[in-house]
């Protein structure tokens, strides 16, 4: 199956048996199993450098990933692996490496014209796609009808997850946007106008990079597409979409007396597919044997990245998954191929680092309960002698840690947000508290000039306008507008939201069960402002982060 004289380069790193495996294997196709933190990177940066050290030539390998960061370390590492290579116009400078949509863009020039494009066409962003569909549906009369049918975004994600999950347009409404099932007709004649938009202006979105790549493949034209590349190699292969699996099969050119096909080479762990809501098919690498028939299957499972007490309880996770998952029983051959479609990969994950602490599983009744044992074992950690900076909290999409960013601010644990704004730094937030500043202060300059200037239909004209009427503009403001001195609004003058404010702060107002406990800290946290123990925006931000933990879904 492989050769153990095979020469994977005089810089590359110790692997183990199985990664040499992989490297190493030269008979046909290809999938590499990699569960988490198996090395699946250097092993596919190494099987690149082999290739070349080998005699292929570096111009006819394809390596796709799905960021071009990704792309960029791994033929920057496959350039520093040897010293043939290290050299910007060396060998590894001619391989085409790159995302599936930015490789199609430059396969298109190439070959676009058998799919009637023009060579000058432009690749409009998510941006300029949205603007787009938003100009379509205004132009067919969609644009000024009732506030229910779906905004600009909105459908242009519908059309971009048909593309790609290759669904008909009622499954996707009925599974992911049932609240817009009624607009099928409306949809579809949009849908119609953006593809007619498309053509007329010689443009073409980044779902049609995909299918423009996959109709050229199918095109006369497409066995010469083809013959372009001896290796094809995939990472992140769970994360393929219908669309991307169609291409790689299409590349794939068959054997031929004398002369070897397309070698197709793909890595990925289905038990790390994250991207379904994406229009990411698992069933791609489920599937893998059956669309590359003859191909080989090497798991990765030594750990170099957890200890054994984490990778205990991962292997029991990723057991539990599977005997839920699975419609039949995983084969107990070395490979560990699914025995039907929809079974996972079997592997068993392990490590020479025996020694840690066992992970701990603790359950809360709520988020905010969860976010307060979480500031509570930080705080502890640092007890303990552990620096702030060595400890990280970790939640799966940003909204996750909305609540936990409240608590650490409410405890002035200070933190640095990976990933996407604080909390109390994101737009809506800040439209919040400059309304509470305005309650607060009414003569905030700042504040109101963000109030008004969030409003339909306020401009900058508009925004002076109202600012001299309430006096303050460049002059002096009148009495009324200066703040109170209890630092809240009289009963005369406060408007609704100011009034439920007052009978907040009074007592008057009622509260569900759940926000009982806050709403208490919260006159507390009021009253405490009213003195001058804090700085006026130390007040406002503490009364903010109580308002957002008593109102979390406003």
């Amino acid at each position: 199956m492989f050769a153990e004289s095979v020469a994977v380069g005089p810089g590359a790193p110790d692997l183990n048996p199985e990664q040499l495996r992989a490297v190493h294997h030269r008979d046909g196709h290809l999938l590499i199993v990699a569960g988490a933190g198996t090395g699946k990177t250097r092993t596919l940066v190494a099987r690149v450098t082999s290739l070349i050290a080998g005699g292929a030539d570096p111009g006819r390998i394809l390596l796709l990933t799905f960021t071009r960061r990704s792309a960029s370390e791994m033929l920057g590492r496959v350039a520093a692996a040897d010293g043939s290579t290290s050299s910007a116009h060396g060998p590894a400078s001619r391989v085409w490496g790159g995302t599936f949509h930015s490789v199609a863009n430059r396969l298109l020039r190439m070959y676009g014209n058998a799919a009637g494009l023009p060579p000058n066409f432009t690749v409009l962003d998510q941006g300029d796609s949205t603007d787009l569909m938003a100009m379509v549906r205004t132009e067919e009369g969609f644009g000024e009808r009732a506030k229910r049918f779906p905004k600009a975004s909105t459908v242009a994600g519908i059309y971009s997850r048909v593309v790609n999950s290759q669904a008909k347009l009622s499954d996707v409404l009925e599974v992911d946007y049932p609240w817009c099932a009624d607009h099928l007709d409306d949809l579809k004649t949009i849908f119609a106008a953006y593809t007619t938009a498309k053509r007329t202006h010689h443009v073409l979105d980044y779902d049609d990079l995909l299918m423009f790549w996959r109709g050229v493949l199918a095109s006369p034209v497409g066995a010469s597409m083809a013959e372009m590349f001896d290796h094809v190699l995939v990472d992140e292969y769970q994360d393929t979409n219908p669309i991307q699996s169609d291409i790689l099969r299409g590349m794939t050119r068959a054997d031929v007396p004398g002369r070897p096909g397309t070698r197709v080479c793909a890595v990925g762990d289905d038990a790390q597919a994250i991207y379904g809501f994406r229009s990411a098919s698992v069933e791609n690498m489920w599937a893998f044997t059956e669309h590359f028939p003859g191909a080989d299957v090497v798991t990765l499972e030594r750990n170099y990245r957890s200890t054994s007490p984490i990778l205990e309880v991962a292997n029991t996770i990723l057991a539990e998954n599977q005997r839920a998952d699975e419609p039949g029983e995983a084969s107990a051959e070395d490979d560990a191929a699914p025995s039907a479609p929809g079974a996972h990969y079997a592997k068993e994950l392990w490590t020479t680092r025996t020694e840690g602490p066992r992970p701990v599983l603790a359950t809360h009744h709520d988020e905010g309960a969860q976010s307060r044992a979480v500031a509570d074992a930080v705080l502890e950690a640092r007890e303990r002698g552990v620096d702030l900076r060595a400890q990280a909290v970790l939640f799966r999409s940003g909204h996750h840690g909305d609540s936990l960013e409240l608590e650490l601010t409410r405890r002035d644990i200070p933190y640095v947000k990976y990933g996407g704004l604080k909390y109390l730094e994101a737009a809506h937030v800040k439209d919040l508290l400059a309304m509470l500043r305005i309650l607060e202060n009414p003569a905030d300059t700042l504040a109101w000039h963000r109030v008004l200037g969030s409003m339909d239909g306020v401009g900058p004209a508009t925004i002076r306008r109202v600012m001299d009427e309430l006096g303050l503009g460049d002059g002096p403001p009148p009495a009324d507008t200066t703040p109170h001195a209890a630092g809240a609004p009289s009963e005369a003058d406060t408007p609704p939201a100011g009034d439920a404010l007052r009978r907040f702060v009074d007592g008057e107002a009622s509260f569900p069960p759940a926000a009982a406990v806050q709403s208490v800290e919260l006159r507390e946290a009021y009253a405490d402002c009213r003195g001058d123990t804090m700085p006026p925006a130390d007040q406002v931000d503490r009364l903010t982060a109580f308002c957002a933990l008593v109102f979390p879904n406003r």
